[in-house]
C-alpha cells in the first residue's frame, strides 16, 4: 500500500489537536486535510471521497456522532471512521459505535498507537 495514495480527514475544533494528528499522519506518507466540525467535514467528504475519517466528539454546529450518522447515511463511497475523543466512558464508545465509527481511541493517542489504528483501519498492517 502507498500511503501517498490515501487521503485521511481530520475532524476536530481544535487547531492543536488538527496540526498534531495531521503531523503524524503526514510523517507517515498520507495526504491529510481538515475540517473544524461535522458540517465542514461533510462538505469535504461529498466534493471528494476520503479513505479515512479521524472524528472528534465534541464539536460545535455538529458534533461527531452526527457527522457520523450523516455520512453513514448518505450514498457516498464509505470509508472507516476513527473516533478519537477525550471522552473515556464505555457509554461514549458505545454511542460512537452506534453512529457508525469503526474504532475509538482515547485522547491523548500516543503517535504511535493512532498510526498502527489508521494503518490497520487503511489495510496497511496490524497494530504492534
Amino acid at each position: 500500500m502507498n500511503p501517498e495514495s490515501k487521503r485521511i480527514l481530520v475532524i476536530d475544533d481544535a487547531a492543536t489537536v488538527r496540526m498534531y494528528h495531521r503531523h503524524i499522519l503526514e510523517t507517515a506518507g498520507y495526504a491529510v486535510d481538515e475540517a473544524m466540525n461535522g458540517i465542514e467535514a461533510m462538505e469535504k467528504a461529498l466534493r471528494a471521497p476520503f479513505d479515512l475519517y479521524l472524528v472528534d466528539i465534541n464539536m460545535p454546529q455538529q458534533d461527531g456522532y452526527d457527522f457520523l450518522r450523516d455520512l453513514r447515511q448518505r450514498d457516498i463511497r464509505q470509508a472507516p471512521a476513527l473516533m478519537v475523543s477525550s471522552e473515556a466512558q464505555d457509554f461514549d464508545r458505545t454511542r460512537a459505535y452506534a453512529a457508525g465509527a469503526s474504532f475509538y481511541l482515547v485522547k491523548p493517542a500516543r503517535p504511535d498507537e493512532l498510526l498502527a489504528y489508521c494503518n490497520v483501519l487503511l489495510g496497511a498492517g496490524g497494530v504492534q
